[in-house]
């Protein structure tokens, strides 16, 4: 059963709560408000309004005051939390359309997309909006349309599958990763968003400290979607890893996650195509950027791209490219024409890449869609035997 609490965090707002809250309390009954630390006297405009409210001593961040919040709804024996900014950028209207969303799917974390075709909108957020949703790409493989958006809903469970170690702005941009790293689907919906004229505007995002802080944090969830480690999914436990060494495990173990053939096997044929190429030193971080962005799987592309490293595959390039120069294989191995010819020797290393890198990244990727097709079939089957009594 879904039981939802509306969360609107606080820090200084004193001007909007109270008809953020009244409005929220028209669309749903129960709202609760975490003051993070005011010293504006806000809450005190609260008073008389059936709203819950827990409260901070000191200042401890947004991200804290949504975790007080989670902690809060579990005492209460929620399943979800919708939070909403306190600043009236949000409109509280649009409640009914994360509650659909959450009716819809329970386990997504829903984010509000909001609509920059009003006035007063600043174009740092147009900025950090794109800035973020190209990020959250790269690091998950997921598009979202608005990853800084604060209108949103979680499904409880979140906080208790990730680790965060965010407390302030930067955790927005976190838990989104991190959720989705867990298995968690991320969505959007359309929501309104006002914005006040400059000088009537109340914010407390500090330009330098806030950015530096989410390109600290950005830099190591990237960093760590680099790592050929797969992820701790909140479903499931990690039972194997991926390797060209042993194929038909690595497939089966893939299959099991929800990969298709096609995704795992245009995975493999772009590492391929990547691990052949002269990206010396980086390729592992080619790899990792292409198939996060195209949200396919990382771990086969790396795990193929090992089948490229030296001396193998770049000796087969430059008899390639030797062949395409001269129109015969290189056959003399000597200090002549390894040493004193490097130069030469590189140059037709690139360009035997160029023909033999698509071709090697198509004869992968037919491989191993045969290979998943048949594998598939195979799990299929296993899985009819075991259903039956």
């Amino acid at each position: 059963m879904i039981d939802v609490l509306v969360v609107i965090p606080v820090y200084n707002h004193g001007q909007t709560l109270r008809q953020v809250a009244e409005q929220a309390l028209d669309i749903f009954t129960d709202v609760l408000v975490v003051d993070d630390g005011s010293t504006d006297g806000g809450i005190e405009t609260l008073v008389g309004l059936p709203v819950r409210l827990v409260q901070h001593d000191t200042n401890r961040g947004k991200g804290q005051a949504i975790l007080t919040a989670a902690e809060e709804a579990r005492r209460l024996g929620k399943t979800h939390l919708i939070t909403l900014d306190a600043d009236g950028q949000h409109f509280p209207s649009d409640i009914p359309a994360f509650l659909a969303a959450i009716q819809e799917d329970p386990r997504a974390v829903v984010v509000g997309a909001r609509d920059f075709s009003g006035e007063n909108i600043p174009g740092a957020s147009v900025f950090g909006r794109r800035f973020s949703n190209f990020w959250l790409r790269v690091q998950t493989g997921v598009c979202l349309s608005d990853v800084q958006c604060g209108f949103r809903a979680y499904p409880l469970a979140i906080f208790s599958a990730v680790t965060l170690n965010e407390r302030r702005f930067a955790f927005e941009v976190e838990v989104l990763v991190r959720s989705a790293w867990a298995g968690y689907p991320l969505k959007d919906v359309d929501i309104h968003v006002h914005y006040p004229k400059p000088d009537e505007r109340i914010s407390h995002f500090r330009a330098l400290r806030d950015n530096v802080e989410i390109s600290l944090l950005n830099t190591r969830l990237t960093a760590r979607s680099f790592l050929p480690v797969p992820h701790r999914r909140y479903t499931e436990d990690e039972t194997g890893r991926v390797s060209p060494v042993h194929p038909i495990k690595s497939l089966r173990l893939l299959l099991e996650k929800n990969e298709t053939p096609w995704q795992l096997a245009l995975a493999a044929g772009l590492g391929m195509l990547l691990g052949t190429l002269p990206l010396i030193g980086l390729h592992c971080l080619a790899i990792v950027f292409v198939l996060g962005y195209f949200r396919l799987s990382k771990i086969m592309g790396l795990a193929v791209s090992q089948l490229c490293i030296p001396p193998f595959v770049p000796a087969l390039c430059v008899e390639a490219g030797y062949y395409l120069r001269h129109g015969q294989f290189l056959t003399d191995i000597s200090m002549q024409t390894l040493g004193y010819e490097a130069l030469e020797r590189i140059w037709e290393y690139v360009l035997g890449t160029l023909v033999l890198g698509p071709a090697f990244g198509l004869l992968t990727g037919v491989v191993v869609y045969g290979l998943a097709r048949i594998v598939r079939s195979r799990l299929s089957r296993d899985r009819a035997e075991e259903s039956l009594p």
